[in-house]
């Protein structure tokens, strides 16, 4: 299956925001692709930086890494975790694997790479907490590989004890308004959206871990 999507821009993309000052500051790591960077809007206006707005906002001291890339694929995401495992990691957000299934990788291998990229970061940080972002493919034609592909998201979930979004682009994806001229990537009103869809899930997780005593901080420490 190949839907054509814009690929060019492959330079992967980090950005941090620190949110109040006051007590530890925990860290967010997004891993994405160019839906999470933010892809022809301005870098502060992606959603992983709306979400740093709306945990300071909430009073939660926490920094938020956008290491996410446009085109990026699961094998990419791969290559390019090492750099960020350096660093202690609170909460893992992880949105990739779509650009993979544009290309027609198998959906089991699709499921093997998010599985490894889980792996790792929970080798480096064991009390991370994890949030998958789910993405589904237009259903030009009902087939087991869009079904395998969108159950894929929540079986990992599933497994990995972890946080599910269940479509990062429920009330955007197809709508004019809310969507760059490529009628694929979120513009600044979408990416608020996409903001608001990742906060319900993210704002929970990120008050639980705000209060976990700091004598389990994991192997950073």
């Amino acid at each position: 299956m190949r839907i054509p999507i814009a690929l060019l821009c492959v330079a992967w993309l980090s950005l941090s925001v620190e949110t109040a000052p006051a007590g530890r500051v925990q860290t967010i790591l997004v891993l994405g692709d160019s839906l999470s960077q933010g892809f022809g809007v301005a870098p502060t206006d992606a959603y992983p930086m709306l979400l740093a707005r709306k945990l300071r906002a909430a009073g939660l001291n926490f920094q938020v890494t956008n290491a996410s890339a446009a085109g990026g694929t699961t094998e990419g995401g791969l290559e390019r975790l090492p750099a960020h495992l350096k660093r202690r990691i609170d909460i893992f957000v992880l949105e990739l694997g779509i650009n993979d299934a544009f290309r027609g990788v198998p959906v089991e291998q699709i499921q093997h790479n998010l599985q490894q990229i889980i792996d790792k970061v929970k080798a480096r940080n064991p009390n991370v907490r994890l949030v998958i972002a789910g993405m589904q493919l237009p259903n030009y034609t009902a087939d087991d590989y869009i079904f395998a592909f969108g159950k894929m998201f929540a079986d990992l979930a599933a497994k990995n004890g972890a946080a599910l979004v269940p479509y990062l682009l429920q009330g955007v994806a197809g709508d004019p308004s809310l969507n760059l001229s490529d009628g694929i990537h979120p513009n600044v009103a979408g990416q608020k959206i996409l903001a608001k869809t990742v906060w319900h899930v993210l704002q929970p997780i990120a008050r639980e871990s705000a209060v976990i005593p700091s004598g389990s901080e994991g192997p950073h420490r």
